[in-house]
């Protein structure tokens, strides 16, 4: 029982008799293997498919097994594989056709199983050995063939639902494979992530598995030239199979980019020989991080407040003036933003961002203002409510209000107090001056701590409070 001298026969299988099959197993077996041997005979004998099927499982995932693979899965099991689940049938006919060296006998061996598979009954284990045979065919260099079959598994795919991991775990991993090979790093960084969605790193991947992967994502993410979000990756627990080893640094790259840190990048550029691949495409990374700290560059800024000048991008990407307007133009045509160009202020209006998946430090971000969008629907409220002594809309919807603090105007000391986020206290300030018993919160409460009688509150639509005697609209833009 060998599975080198075994030959394949996809028309005439072997006929069973079952005791001469065990006999000879046991015979020529370790005895660590024979208590398999005989749950077979009394499974097989009183057709208990599900059970022996999960025995045969136990049996093929022992390491002693391997030398005896085949020679069980021709010679026992397909006497009675029509009886048995299809998709653990597959499963049982993947894993042993790794024990076949031939590239022919292997490819013959998959495309009998393959034959013999109901399609319309047995789709998930149709669409598990298209995408095994195609893998098989990229393993020997057939990408023509490789393409085909993954296609023909994606059209089945495409419409199931509820599909076991397995089945997509084997897709997805000869897609990204396959893409690697032809140096498609989008569609790769695609599919490997959709790839480690359907299994464990930790159990189904070697140590060694896990340091490729990450490798290779890192660099994909690099180079693709429609990958702009980092955050689905940095995510990942993937990538600490890249913790104390030499790639350690491509982690910490990709959080740079992450960030659009143009500083962090040079002093990570040295680096870059290491991988040479990095090296010789140093322009286009240049230009992709300068477009990342454009990006956050906008992030940061409120919505209101993402017209930027030709200079200031210029600050924030570390770019001659000269070359503002080809990268904005080349993130709006990459839609990573939208907006408009002003050529003749030389001005980028910007009113979106592409979505991103967030970092913690960025959600930190977007809470802070979702707190900030609080305090302005309060100021507007007050101020739209009629409670402001001044109100100065601009065309563009911004406003500026003013409300006099004293004890007998519409807004009371208090109020002013609470509309600034500090706490409201027990009524207006008394007269003579009394200061606000505030405590203090941040930058709000600073402003407010010094409120007397008579003093001006300046309220903006960015939320902005400011305590003064007189009003200079010009500060405000109106």
């Amino acid at each position: 029982m060998s599975s080198t001298a075994m030959a394949i026969d996809a028309s005439n299988p072997p006929k069973l008799v079952l005791d001469e099959f065990i006999a000879t197993a046991l015979s020529a077996t370790p005895s660590a293997l024979h208590p398999y041997f005989e749950s077979f005979r009394t499974l097989h004998t009183r057709k208990l498919w599900h059970q022996l099927t999960q025995k045969l499982k136990a049996f093929f995932d022992d390491e002693q097994s391997r030398p005896y693979r085949v020679d069980v899965f021709e010679r026992f099991v397909r006497d009675f594989e029509g009886k048995i689940n299809q998709l653990r049938l597959v499963e049982m006919g993947v894993k042993v056709s790794r024990e076949i060296d031939n590239p022919q006998t292997h490819l013959t061996f998959l495309t009998s199983l393959l034959s013999r598979i109901d399609k319309q009954k047995s789709q998930e284990a149709h669409v598990l050995l298209l995408a095994t045979i195609a893998h098989v065919k990229l393993l020997y260099g057939d990408l023509e063939g490789t393409k085909t079959d993954m296609d023909a598994a994606w059209k089945i795919l495409d419409t199931l639902e509820g599909v076991d991991n397995g089945v997509n775990a084997a897709y997805y991993g000869v897609a990204a494979d396959y893409y690697k090979a032809r140096a498609e790093y989008a569609p790769y960084y695609k599919h490997s992530l959709l790839y480690l969605a359907c299994v464990d790193p930790e159990t189904d991947m070697t140590p060694e598995e896990r340091l490729g992967r990450a490798h290779d994502l890192g660099i994909s993410a690099f180079l693709g030239d429609t990958i702009y979000n980092f955050g689905e990756l940095l995510m990942h627990p993937i990538l600490d199979a890249l913790n104390g080893t030499p790639h350690e640094w491509i982690r910490k790259l990709l959080f740079t980019f992450n960030e659009g840190s143009i500083g962090k990048f040079e002093a990570l550029a040295p680096l870059f020989p290491q991988e040479p691949i990095l090296q010789k495409n140093y322009a286009f990374l240049r230009q992709k991080i300068c477009l990342m700290a454009l990006i956050e560059s906008v992030f940061k800024r409120s919505a209101n407040n993402r017209t930027m000048s030709f200079q200031t991008i210029a600050e924030e990407t570390r770019l001659p003036v000269d070359e503002v307007e080809h990268l904005v133009m080349k993130a709006l045509s990459l839609k990573l933003i939208r907006g408009s160009l002003d050529q003749v202020d030389r001005k980028a209006n910007i009113t979106w961002v592409q979505p991103r998946v967030l970092s913690r430090e960025q959600i930190g971000i977007l809470a802070q203002r979702l707190g900030d969008w609080t305090k302005l629907g309060e100021i507007e409220k007050y101020a739209f409510a009629g409670f402001a002594d001044e109100l100065h809309v601009a065309e563009n919807g911004s406003f500026v209000a003013v409300f006099e603090i004293s004890p007998y105007s519409a807004l009371g000391l208090a109020c002013v107090v609470e509309l600034g986020r500090v706490g409201c206290g027990d009524g207006a300030a008394g007269e003579g001056g009394d200061e606000a018993g505030a405590e203090e919160d941040g930058e709000d409460a600073e402003v407010l701590d010094g409120v007397v009688d008579d003093d001006l509150l300046v309220a903006s639509t960015e939320g902005v409070l400011d305590v003064r005697t007189e009003v200079v609209w010009e500060d405000h833009g109106l």
